[in-house]
């Protein structure tokens, strides 16, 4: 599994999920559960990989970088 980057597009705190602006071009759903370290806020940078949620594909292993 190869690791993908891209900027944090907009994350609500209260609902705990949000979604990656991946470099790739693509949209991917993230939820607080995979995030490693740093609560995410819009406009960061972080690293994933892409894993299967329940409705789709959504960023998984989420570190700050």
């Amino acid at each position: 599994m190869s690791s993908r980057t891209g900027i944090v597009k907009w994350f609500d705190k209260e609902k705990g999920y949000g979604f990656i602006s991946a470099d790739a071009g693509d949209d991917v759903f993230v939820h607080h559960s995979q995030v490693k370290g740093e609560e995410l806020s819009e406009g960061v940078s972080v690293s994933f990989d892409i894993g299967e949620g329940q409705k789709g594909p959504m960023a998984i292993n989420v570190h700050t970088i």
